[in-house]
Formats: structure tokens, sequence, C-alpha cells
């Protein structure tokens, strides 16, 4: 067993191990124990009572946090010409068709969205393999599909995110830096749970919210009231 480190035993000491946190306390607890030199992430791990083998308790969505993820997003537009003013207008980082889908072929995945056309999708299918395993495969259901390119990598730029339960049954995103002042951070993972709970599915039975543990990077968890936020 590896030996605990001074940081990670002064922060376990302030932790109450037979408490579940509001909200509020948690997030300016998680900012207090987040000490690295870095800006260290801050996430939420939500567990869920849903069966994700079964199509339909598969809970995916989206959601703009209103303070924004503290992330620089790296956005890739795959469009045809007469939309590649549009994307670089709206702040795309990478943008063009052919020779981005060349370099994913040959390993290239240095960005963190890819944002596309219906007409496109075609073209992008060959590299589900390449894609898929990293999460960057666009998808209508997430908006990054779309027509209106413009809209989609602004709302990305702004902090919208997705989401998606794991085999396991969680939910895991992050929703902020430790660096954001304790109200960003609560309203961020209010935001983020509330829709959880709006995409409950109906064939979900019993307790939805099962548990839910706020973190930063390098800190131990902090176990929230489900209870409140279900309610």
């Amino acid at each position: 067993m590896g030996k605990i480190t001074k940081k990670r035993k002064e922060s376990l000491s302030k932790i109450d191990r037979t408490k579940l946190y509001s909200v509020q306390d948690a997030s300016a607890l998680v900012k207090e124990i987040a000490s690295s030199k870095f800006d260290e992430s801050i996430d939420l791990a939500v567990r869920l009572g849903v069966d994700p083998r079964k199509a339909d308790q598969m809970v995916r969505g989206v959601v703009t946090l209103p303070h924004g993820t503290g992330k620089d997003v790296r956005v890739l537009a795959l469009v045809t010409p007469d939309k590649e003013a549009e994307a670089q207008e709206a702040g795309a980082d990478f943008v063009g068709l052919d020779e981005y889908l060349q370099k994913i072929k040959d390993g290239w995945t240095d960005v963190d969205v890819i944002i596309t056309m219906p007409s496109v999708m075609g073209k992008l299918g060959p590299l589900g393999r390449v894609l898929g395993p990293r999460g960057l495969m666009p998808n209508p259901k997430t908006g990054t599909v779309t027509m209106d390119v413009a809209k989609a990598i602004t709302e990305i730029k702004a902090g919208k995110i997705d989401f998606k339960v794991d085999k396991t049954g969680i939910v895991h995103a992050s929703i902020g830096k430790a660096s954001f002042d304790v109200d960003k951070i609560k309203d961020n993972a209010n935001e983020l749970l509330q829709t959880l709970v709006k995409l409950k599915p109906s064939s979900s039975k019993g307790i939805y919210i099962k548990s839910i543990a706020l973190s930063s990077t390098m800190s131990p968890s902090i176990l929230l009231d489900s209870k409140a936020i279900a309610e």
C-alpha cells in the first residue's frame, strides 16, 4: 500500500467522513483542500440508480455551466469550405476538412471537442475507432452535429459540456477549477445535478441519485447529501 503524503493526510483531516455535505459546504471545502501548485479541476461523480445496459435507462445529456469550466476548450470544426469563415469567427481552434480527417486517420486527436455538419458525418464513420474511445465522435444528441456551426462553437467555448452515464452507472464531469469562487463552484454543481434530476428515466425504479462525490484533481472526495438534491 502506498504511503499517504503529508498533504493528503491534512486534506483527509478536514473531511468529516460521517457527514453528508450540502453543495455550498462541499464547494467551500473542496476549494480549501485543493492545495496543489497548479489550478486543479473540480469534478463531480454521481452514481445513479439506473442500468446503463438498458437503452431506456441510458442517461445522457448536455448542460451549459453558468460559469464555464475554466478550461480552454480546443475545438476542431470539420466543415465544408462555405462554413469555414463562420467557424473561424466563432472561435474554433482548428477549421478544415480533408486535411484534418487525414491527420486524425494518422493518429492526431489533440482537441477536446469536434463540431461537424450532417453532410460530413459519412466521412467520419471510418474514424470511429480513433474518435469513439476518446469521446470525440460528434453526435446530434449533444449538438456537435449541426448546420448552426457558429452557435455550437460559441456554446462549447462558453461552458457547454456533454455527459453520459458509464457502464458502472456513474456520471463523471469536470465542473470548474479550484481558482473559482465558492459560489461559482456551487452554481455549476447545482446546474449539473438539477439537469440529471430532470433526465431521470421513467423506467428507473427506486433511488435515482444514490451518491454524489465532489473532489479536485488531487484531493480526496467529499460526499454530498444526495437526498437533498433529489428533493
